[in-house]
């Protein structure tokens, strides 16, 4: 039986308030990506606290990836072996010239087996250097820092540069190898939030 547990829109909501100065401090974003499904609620929360006084709001962008799928009626859906693109950026829009030269902050939900930030970051990468040679801005530095709300700890399958690693990666909790229910894939948000305070009660 896997271990579930249940997070609510306000620890969300308070998991990226606790995250958004460090943020600041260390990454400076000036435009998020967002990956969907679960990147978007936590960048659209992130963004209220990032904004700085008598600045414009951050911009997001969104890329959508799937990798799990659902086994049977197990309503738990198991990690997939391949990641395919749902939605992805123009490279010949104006969505990937934005990126060049920025500090761009990628957010999803969870880092499980890292299997979809890998693919994120190294096929962003490679299309932003392509949009440079393109519009002949070779010299514009473009960084990429990741933003999670939970990072398992456990063995990835999936791996990140070591300057992301290192010191452009933050995960707002880290937890054990458990399946983690959030209230957007909730059918019932009522009954999600009650077993989240029936969790809390026991502790957990």
């Amino acid at each position: 039986m896997v271990e579930k547990i249940y997070v609510t829109y306000n620890q969300v909501h308070k998991l990226c308030q606790d995250s958004a100065e460090q943020i600041l401090n260390d990454f400076r974003p000036n435009l998020m990506i967002a990956i969907g499904g679960g990147g978007y609620v936590p960048a659209r929360i992130l963004r209220s606290f990032l904004k700085a006084p008598g600045k414009p709001n951050i911009p997001i962008q969104a890329i959508g990836l799937s990798l799990y799928e659902a086994l049977g009626t197990d309503p738990v859906e198991q990690p997939g072996t391949k990641v395919t693109r749902t939605q992805w950026l123009d490279l010949s829009s104006l969505e990937m010239a934005n990126l060049i030269g920025k500090n761009v902050l990628i957010v999803d939900e969870v880092d499980d087996t890292r299997t979809t930030l890998d693919y994120a970051v190294r096929e962003l990468v490679k299309d932003v250097q392509e949009a440079q040679r393109k519009a002949g801005r070779e010299d514009e530095k473009t960084s990429f820092s990741i933003f999670v709300l939970h990072n398992k700890d456990k063995e990835k399958k999936g791996h990140l540069p070591s300057y992301i690693t290192e010191s452009k990666y933050h995960a707002a909790r880290t937890v054990g190898d458990v399946w983690i229910c959030y209230p957007w894939e909730a059918i019932d948000i009522d009954e999600h939030d009650r077993l989240s305070r029936e969790q809390e009660a026991q502790g957990k």
